[in-house]
């Protein structure tokens, strides 16, 4: 008797060995589901709301070689002006950019500039990106912030912006958006 018992209850065992099985492996492939759906939908492009274009004139330039980091070139702003759809404003002095020469032939820029609207606020704009060195001048791309102050402008300091721009000689211009 306790022989049949035990047959019997291995032959349960086995049989629903795979009744078992095949319960998990649904729930799983189940539960796995939505993470593949999940994995094959695209991910979301940022919308871009035009902030202005950004026309500055650069100066002088001072270049210390071979130092740790690279050669650095701090390079005068000595003017220009934002022009935009709610920012209209000249680029006050001082102001300047502080590049470093990268080993693959791009450079850093570190920029930093203050803008006095039309209006009287005053909105410190800084950014870094990268140039690359065109047959015309360079190719810049940038991330900009905002900071002010002044409550007609609190808007710029929440977003994050991005500038896509060339120099051409001693003329630098940038088109700005906003990342939504």
């Amino acid at each position: 008797m306790r022989v049949t018992t035990a047959l019997l209850v291995g032959l349960g065992l086995t049989a629903s060995g795979p009744f078992a099985l095949a319960q998990t492996s649904t729930a799983a492939q189940t539960a796995a589901a939505p993470r593949a759906q999940q994995a094959t939908e695209q991910p979301r492009a940022p919308a871009l709301e035009y902030l202005g274009t950004l026309h500055a004139e650069t100066g002088t330039r001072t270049v210390v070689e071979n130092g740790p980091q690279g050669t650095r070139t701090i390079v005068q702003v000595v003017g220009g002006r934002f022009e935009g759809p709610r920012v209209k404003a000249s680029v006050q002095t001082p102001s300047g950019d502080w590049i470093t020469n990268r080993a693959d032939g791009s450079y850093r820029l570190d920029v930093r500039l203050t803008l006095k609207t039309d209006d009287g606020a005053l909105i410190l704009v800084t950014y870094n990106g990268i140039g690359q060195t065109t047959a015309a001048g360079a190719s810049l791309r940038t991330a900009p912030l905002f900071e002010t102050g002044d409550s007609r402008y609190v808007w710029l300091t929440r977003l994050q912006a991005v500038g896509v721009g060339e120099r051409v000689g001693t003329a630098v211009k940038y088109d700005i958006y906003g990342l939504k």
